[in-house]
């Protein structure tokens, strides 16, 4: 990858089309697929689809080792309500589905990004008993955090191999490990992937902890704000971010790109705000490689406008600098 800096954005409902894909050619350095929320029956479908409206490189982007909620209907919790979470096929229940049998008596789940917030009082064979202590809605695909304490989670789920297999047969080129907490994490990447580019991401505890020796062993790494702040608490973000760049500049020849919130607000509305815009350029002078969109061109209602807003500011940046 190149030095100049970088655009890369999720694709989803609102960008998978042929409007975004034939106009963002002129903005964009890569394409995201998330395979936390796509399914594996679409994934050829879609990458056959960008393929047909643009050359712009695509990047499968794993599940990784995360947590996630699988709901059957979205639903709010009131704090002190008291439910269960079922080892499967329940109304709640956890993926992978192997997490439930490491789940303990007064484990403490953080899910989403609502204030959602429960305490196992209870375990069975086949359920938990749980506690609200902080009301929230509870909906699907939602990343869950134990904060209590830690359990072992694979870095790759069986969706994330099978969608290495479909990507290497169309010859994708770009992958990213998500939750990348240790070396070893990396060792089993590059056994999958020795020949192509990888991106390693930093949005665990563990990650920071380990932060110099994943920045020597790998090049590429995306720092995700939005989990790492579950993980640190949101007002560590600032200086973990920072902490990053730091060792990037000190060990040289790294690659940092930075994803979570930057025009959060053009979800919604045309235009962003100008802490937004601040955001993104003090990234840039931190010395981020490239930037990342995500609700903003996946599920955003202006997709095309949040790419070129990025793109003026990484000109306005370049032009000063």
């Amino acid at each position: 990858m190149k030095n100049n800096k970088k655009i890369f954005c999720t694709l989803g409902p609102s960008s998978i089309n042929k409007k975004f894909l034939t106009e963002s050619k002129k903005y964009v350095d890569l394409l995201r697929l998330n395979m936390s929320h796509i399914k594996i029956q679409e994934l050829q479908r879609n990458i056959k689809f960008i393929k047909k409206y643009t050359d712009i490189p695509i990047c499968i982007d794993t599940e990784g080792a995360q947590i996630r909620t699988k709901v059957i209907k979205k639903k709010y919790i009131k704090k002190n309500e008291v439910f269960k979470l079922h080892k499967s096929n329940g109304y709640f229940n956890l993926y992978p589905e192997y997490i439930f049998k490491n789940l303990k008596k007064n484990d403490l789940l953080d899910i989403g990004f609502e204030n959602l917030k429960i305490k196992i009082t209870n375990k069975s064979e086949n359920f938990c008993s749980c506690k609200c202590t902080s009301s929230g809605f509870l909906e699907n695909n939602k990343g869950v955090h134990l904060t209590n304490r830690k359990i072992k989670i694979e870095p790759l789920t069986n969706k994330d191999t099978k969608a290495i297999e479909i990507g290497l047969i169309n010859k994708i080129n770009y992958y990213a490990l998500s939750f990348t907490n240790s070396v070893s994490d990396i060792d089993l990447f590059e056994k999958y992937l020795p020949y192509n580019n990888k991106i390693y991401k930093i949005e665990t505890k563990n990650a920071i902890k380990n932060l110099d020796k994943l920045l020597r062993k790998g090049t590429n790494f995306l720092i995700d704000r939005g989990d790492l702040s579950k993980e640190i608490g949101i007002l560590n973000i600032p200086y973990a971010q920072r902490k990053v760049h730091l060792l990037q500049k000190k060990l040289k020849n790294k690659n940092v790109f930075v994803a979570t919130n930057f025009l959060e607000s053009m979800v919604l509305n045309p235009y962003p705000t100008k802490a937004e815009l601040n955001d993104i350029y003090s990234s840039l002078e931190l010395g981020a490689n490239g930037l990342v969109l995500a609700a903003e061109t996946a599920i955003g209602k202006y997709p095309l406008e949040s790419i070129k807003i990025l793109k003026g500011i990484i000109n306005k940046y370049q032009y000063h600098n």
